[in-house]
């Protein structure tokens, strides 16, 4: 009878089923989990693909946009007249002065600009009611035209998106996916052509750039003249393509 006796304490004892249940749970847990992995792996390889082509095809673009200016200046040059470009779509705002003594309707046009701090500065697409606005506020702001390599430079140093109504800096593209997917903005490169060219869908990308916060400049503003007009030799109001020097000097 020691047989029996010692087969039956070698029988191992009985899971139960609730240990079963959750060691099926956890397995098929872990396969989930490793097939996100992989499928989150293979959408950040073609994210990357796609960013690069984006990138690539941008700069053709630029690069044709810039040769025919160019030929168009030359043309005009061969016949005796001038090539005037078309009229800029875009203007980078700098809010130049506080907040104290700012008129109440000034104000309102600051805020509708989201200028609600000296030195911030965010583009505006320009049309003739931006422009009756941007007369109204020439006393606190300066305002220009940027170029392209303004736009990229802003963007990248000084970029930050709107996620969840919060400031996030903008150091991966799946901050850009994330907000501005849905527009098909998904890198950089697809932020920086939407603002820089004002395509179709430059409110959803401006809306999500958070108002830059940029430097007092370096040399600073004069403060005999940060009052006076720039065309009157002092700082405020419209200063064209010369807003790309003042950039640089406030990054």
């Amino acid at each position: 009878g020691t047989s029996s006796a010692s087969s039956s304490s070698i029988m191992a004892p009985k899971v139960p089923e609730s240990v079963l249940k959750k060691q099926a749970t956890q397995a098929k847990l872990a396969d989930q989990a490793k097939q996100a992995s992989y499928e989150a792996k293979q959408k950040k390889r073609q994210d990357k693909r796609d960013a690069i082509a984006s990138a690539e095809k941008y700069a053709a673009e630029y690069k044709a946009a810039d040769e025919a200016a160019i030929a168009n200046r030359r043309e005009a040059k061969a016949q005796g007249g001038f090539y005037v470009p078309a009229m800029p779509k875009l203007a980078l705002i700098i809010r130049i002065r506080g907040t104290i003594g700012v008129s109440p309707k000034a104000k309102k046009i600051m805020q509708l600009f989201r200028l609600r701090q000296i030195h911030n500065a965010t583009f505006v697409r320009l049309n003739e009611s931006t422009i009756r606005m941007l007369r109204l506020i020439e006393p606190y702001v300066t305002y220009g035209f940027p170029t392209r390599t303004t736009v990229e430079k802003l963007i990248y140093k000084r970029g930050f998106g709107k996620l969840n109504k919060q400031r996030i800096p903008i150091a991966d593209n799946s901050v850009i996916e994330e907000g501005v997917g849905s527009v098909g903005i998904k890198c950089c490169a697809d932020l920086i052509h939407e603002i820089a060219t004002v395509g179709p869908n430059f409110k959803e990308a401006n809306n999500f750039l958070w108002p830059m916060k940029l430097t007092s400049p370096r040399g600073g503003f004069s403060n005999k003249t940060k009052l006076v007009h720039f065309l009157e030799g002092g700082e405020a109001g419209n200063r064209g393509e010369e807003i790309n020097k003042l950039v640089k000097r406030m990054i």
